[in-house]
């Protein structure tokens, strides 16, 4: 037992991480005018420092360690935004369109730091009933948004492998067609169980193979078409193949749109066909499906409505700050009865929702807050004007690459336009094999060094063997004058990289004089 001597100052405990709400306010204000400050610079900063590793963590001191004494609240904090705002990539930039990854709505910042004050662990009810409740309302309100059944089952996690992953797990659990929860994989009476998918769908399928005891092996990689859409007929052919074999098909992956290119699956008949065959169908529509709720996409996405289970990312083209992703299940049954383990619980004679019994965790933080706010601040309406704009601005681009004989457009779907450099003397030979990998490679360094220019921060994809430079628009604050500034940037370091490397190619052509 602690001693009285002890136990007496603890009357009236005064801890060091504590802070009066008078100091609190003090530094909070400053941290808010700071960050107001950052997004008031962004158009004029670089999208990245494009630094080493050593450099940061030079800037971080990284090897000191921990501190034997404390430091002020205020200067800690003004220090540390130094460090962040003077070394990192800002995805919030006008400029930054190399990743599915948005610029962070502003009532998000401070829905997160609201959240982080009342800090509600949003895996059981008691502990969390308005957090838990304003969870529910949001994933209805995503569902209504991409045109998904209202009353479906759902929760927040933290992005789109997590999403995709609940959504696999529950089709597992559903189309066992044994005790899988008591069990086991080793107790299925059947042929192994077998998935199908593109050979464009996102690596969160392997991982999924992985962790849920099926191994990769059961993947089935379907052929696709010159859009990069999955070949109907092949899957067909290969659900038959398996069946013959003893196997047992039990999940088709339509995928809505692919990272690479923003090709979407042929939704429709891909739901069409799992009807038909008993199978389960889910989507992955981390990036592409809240494209649905903008009339002129919506086309594109008709077949999502259908599907088991979808997965949506809220921290792409909802805007929200990271974390933020989304998993759907039409049956809201077959998603808790994957993951809970006790009956429903019962409040005030109420059924209660505890999202530990709906997915992988028990702690959970109060992801809905940032993306609740946000879908009110602008509603139904406003997120598709901004959905529309990305997508415009993007197809605004390959427009412009018409103008520009040494830019060849390749692919252009949802707001994703891949193109590249090509040399305006090299481009009737561009098919030939020494001419296609000089291509990749001038294409690789001018990557790299528009990246590190600061100037604009694309990605890229490989378009029929051929790499490719890539945007991405899932930014609410590029505009059309950011749009334009991109071919003049790749023609000239384009055209640099090219005198650079063209002395020492082997092409069988002519040096330009």
């Amino acid at each position: 037992m602690a001693s009285s001597d002890r136990l007496d100052p603890l009357r009236n405990r005064s801890a060091p991480l504590d802070m009066s709400p008078e100091e609190f306010r003090k530094v909070g204000h400053q941290v808010v005018d700071r960050i107001a400050e950052l997004l008031e610079s962004l158009p004029g900063r670089p999208v990245t420092p494009a630094e080493t590793p050593s450099t940061i963590r030079e800037a971080l001191k990284a090897s000191r360690g921990l501190p034997d004494h404390g430091t002020e609240a205020g200067p800690l904090l003004e220090a540390t935004t130094k460090l962040l705002f003077n070394h990192s990539l800002f995805n919030g930039h006008p400029r930054f369109l190399g990743y599915i990854t948005s610029a962070p709505a502003p009532i998000g910042m401070l829905g997160d730091l609201l959240a982080a004050a009342v800090n509600p662990n949003v895996g059981a009810w008691p502990i969390a009933p308005m957090a838990t409740e304003i969870e529910a309302q949001t994933v209805r309100w995503i569902a209504e948004l991409i045109g998904y059944p209202e009353d479906s089952g759902g929760l927040l996690v933290s992005g789109g492998n997590l999403a995709n992953i609940v959504c696999f797990l529950t089709a597992r659990s559903s189309k066992a067609a044994w005790n899988l929860q008591g069990l086991g994989l080793d107790a299925n009476p059947a042929g192994p169980l077998r998935v199908y998918a593109s050979t464009e769908v996102h690596t969160w399928i392997h991982k999924a193979m992985d962790i849920s005891g099926l191994g990769t092996d059961s993947l089935r990689s379907i052929r696709v078409d010159d859009e990069s859409r999955m070949d109907l007929a092949d899957l067909k052919s290969q659900i038959d193949r398996d069946l013959s074999d003893g196997d047992q098909p039990f999940l088709v992956v339509g995928t809505a749109s692919t990272v690479s290119t923003g090709a979407i699956d042929p939704l429709e008949a891909l739901a069409t066909l799992c009807r038909e065959r008993d199978l389960w169908f889910h989507v992955d529509g981390a990036y592409g499906a809240l494209a649905a709720a903008v009339p002129e996409a919506a086309e594109l996405l008709a077949g999502m409505p259908e599907a088991d289970s979808v997965a949506v990312d809220p921290h792409k083209w909802l805007y929200a700050p990271l974390e933020a992703g989304c998993a759907l299940v039409r049956d809201s049954e077959a998603l808790r009865g994957t993951f809970a383990h006790s009956p429903p619980y019962y409040h005030f004679g109420e059924v209660a929702t505890n999202y530990f019994e709906y997915g992988l965790q028990n702690s959970r933080g109060f992801r809905a807050l940032k993306v609740w706010l946000a879908l009110q601040q602008v509603g139904r309406s406003g997120y598709v004007q901004m959905i529309r704009d990305d997508i415009d601005l993007a197809r605004a681009l390959y427009d412009l690459l018409a103008d520009y004989p040494e830019i060849e457009p390749l692919s252009q779907n949802l707001s994703i336009t891949t193109f590249r450099y090509l040399p305006k003397d090299l481009l009737d030979h561009s098919e030939t094999e020494p001419v296609r990998a000089y291509l990749d490679s001038l294409n690789q360094k001018l990557l790299a060094r528009i990246e590190s220019s600061g100037e604009v921060y694309l990605s890229n994809a490989i378009i029929q063997e051929r790499f490719a430079l890539r945007i991405c628009v899932v930014n609410f604050r590029t505009s059309f004058t950011d749009i334009e500034a991109i071919p003049e940037i790749v023609m000239r370091l384009g055209r640099a990289i090219d005198e650079e490397l063209r002395p020492t190619a082997d092409l069988s052509l002519p040096f330009r004089q």
